[in-house]
């Protein structure tokens, strides 16, 4: 149990975070503390230890399974919060914010709404099946898209831009990501801009000999 134990993110929530549980969740929990008790007093044999450690484990597996319930049957604040989320994510893409503050981390963002990082995590997971980290990668992910399409700026800029020391490294989870490397992508955009600009300069001719 101790391999696992830290895959139970609620050890990391806030008082204000806590799991409201119904009568029937409450009863539960209960029963489970209660046979642990018992165990406890009982006269210690080979099985004692066994027998608790068991009676742990359903009962950090039902807090587990509660608090998800938590997450559902509360709905609208928690879908309310998801879009929050993404409004304050997408809010620190802003090239002037990106300069000044980097890259938003979990931290922050859980900050900024007044959770803890592994609640904010949590409840990204239900709603959306992705962590915090996740949607971080995702969202800088469309922002270097968009960089790459709308502007002239070399790989090596745009991974500076997103707090990359070496290229390579932002090339990695790039490809990783989108299984493209940035570097193919800029070509593809890079031909379709000039393809455009031939385009338009042909239009231009002909428009020119139109008026002859």
């Amino acid at each position: 149990m101790a391999k696992h134990i830290h895959t139970y993110d609620f050890f990391q929530y806030e008082v204000n975070e806590a799991l409201f549980l119904s009568d029937k969740e409450e009863a539960i929990i209960v029963d489970i503390l209660q046979n642990i008790e018992k165990e406890y007093q009982s006269n210690i044999d080979k099985f004692s230890r066994e027998l608790i450690l068991k009676q742990i484990e359903r009962l950090l597996i039902y807090a587990e399974r509660f608090y998800e319930r938590q997450f559902i049957t509360r709905k609208k604040s928690t879908q309310e919060l998801v879009i929050r989320f993404e409004q304050l994510l997408s809010a620190q893409f802003d090239r002037d914010k990106l300069q000044e503050h980097g890259v938003p981390t979990v931290s922050f963002l859980a900050q900024q709404l007044n959770l803890s990082p592994n609640y904010l995590g949590s409840v990204l997971r239900v709603y959306t099946q992705q962590n915090t980290q996740q949607h971080i990668q995702h969202k800088m992910i469309e922002y270097a898209k968009v960089r790459l399409s709308t502007s002239s700026l070399s790989i090596s800029e745009i991974a500076y831009e997103l707090g990359f020391e070496h290229p390579q490294s932002f090339s990695k989870v790039f490809k990783k990501t989108t299984q493209q490397s940035p570097v193919s992508l800029g070509s593809y955009f890079n031909k379709f801009r000039l393809q455009k600009n031939e385009f338009i300069r042909i239009y231009q001719l002909c428009f020119i000999f139109s008026q002859h």
